[in-house]
């Protein structure tokens, strides 16, 4: 089919929940990705921080054919060794912790609240149900997942939203004193860099003051790192940077390098009040999304990733940086490792298009930050290619 025939037909059958443009993309290699008419483009978005190890990547593709071969799906009611050695690799690499595997970011937000409040419940009884987020917050789009969002425009036409949900500032010390309550709250769930939000990230500080709170008022400490984690803020995961764990931390994005998976890591004291039947996922823990992130995770640590992150996000913050002393246009450029959010003074959605136009996939995170999150793999070729489109959009904006 054209592209012409692909969009028709989309907007006959597929329900209208995206504003797309009008390309097809076909077919990627590595940090690019091609259109049905064969046109190349350098993408910085990465599936939004999914694609980490790129498109097309041999091991990925290997480890699909592999275990498909085998076994695609039993469900969870059967024991299988792709998400026991996943489970493993995972724990070693983090902290002392129980997994449990669904579909999605949003199901891994979910399964946290759900396994939180049954903790507080029995710590507490059912006073204890409170759950704190904070402003400019994206947890996902299921009820309780965008409920614990604190963005009103998520919000709208679907109240009301869960009960119990708190909302605060980010990075402001004060209010979570009286906030977070011994008696009322759960569980505090926190970004440790907010990605749709603006990319926003939570100083050092202000976690380790929620940690030291959280321990006192025997509250949970959620960390959300569905964006932020995997190598993407150059640590395996973002909460290594500031020498505290968490007490439940959610998975997903690039966890299987494009295949759906999401994951719940949570510390021995949550995990052992859940019994069977209290929560479950009839396609979690597929064998073949299982086996992939395997794969997945194992190139991350033994390539060094993670430091790969660092260098190469230091060198596109430094190019974004240089574009801000010439462009008044541009307020601050922030983020972490390979997480970046460029914020302007207006709307970028003029420049998201136009760097598309010219062959580079960038994208937003609210209406006037434009936001970087390419492959993890990417070299310093794909970052000055990158600079002189964005720089070339901004000079004829």
């Amino acid at each position: 089919m054209t592209t012409e025939e692909i969009i028709a037909l989309e907007e006959q059958y597929i329900a209208p929940t995206y504003v797309r443009p009008p390309v097809v993309f076909d077919r990627g290699s590595g940090a690019y990705v091609y259109d049905l008419e064969g046109r190349r483009y350098l993408d910085f978005l990465g599936g939004i921080a999914v694609n980490s190890l790129g498109h097309g990547v041999p091991e990925i593709i290997g480890a699909v054919a592999q275990q498909a071969a085998k076994l695609m799906h039993i469900s969870n009611l059967y024991h299988t060794e792709p998400h026991v050695k996943l489970a493993k690799l995972l724990v070693e690499n983090a902290f002392p912790a129980r997994v449990f595997f669904c579909n999605s970011g949003s199901e891994s937000i979910e399964a946290a609240l759900k396994f939180t409040r049954r903790w507080a419940s029995e710590a507490g009884g059912d006073t204890k149900h409170e759950i704190v987020t904070f402003e400019n917050a994206f947890h996902g789009r299921t009820y309780g997942a965008v409920s614990a969002t604190a963005q009103p425009k998520y919000h709208e036409g679907f109240k009301p939203m869960l009960p119990g949900m708190v909302y605060l500032p980010l990075n402001e010390i004060e209010p979570l004193e009286e906030a977070i309550s011994a008696e009322r709250t759960a569980a505090v769930m926190v970004e440790p860099v907010q990605g749709e939000g603006g990319v926003n990230p939570a100083h050092v500080e202000f976690l380790r003051h929620l940690r030291r709170l959280c321990d006192e008022r025997k509250v949970a400490l959620i960390f959300d790192e569905i964006q932020c984690g995997l190598c993407r803020t150059g640590k395996l995961f973002a909460y290594q940077h500031h020498g505290i764990e968490p007490d439940v931390m959610t998975l997903a994005k690039p966890l299987a390098g494009g295949l759906p998976i999401g994951a719940v890591m949570m510390k021995s004291h949550i995990a052992e009040v859940l019994k069977p039947g209290m929560h479950g996922s009839t396609f979690g823990a597929n064998p073949v999304a299982c086996h992939v992130a395997h794969a997945v995770v194992s190139k991350m640590i033994d390539e060094g990733l993670a430091d790969r992150t660092l260098e190469m996000g230091g060198k596109l913050t430094a190019g974004l940086n240089a574009l801000a002393e010439t462009h008044t246009d541009i307020k601050e450029v922030r983020g972490a490792g390979l997480l970046i959010g460029v914020e302007f003074e207006d709307k970028v959605g003029d420049v998201v298009s136009a760097c598309r136009d010219e062959g580079l996939i960038v994208g937003t995170a609210g209406d006037n930050v434009l936001r970087c999150a390419p492959p993890l793999v990417i070299e310093q070729r794909h970052v000055d290619e990158a600079l002189g489109i964005l720089g070339g959009v901004l000079d004829a904006r």
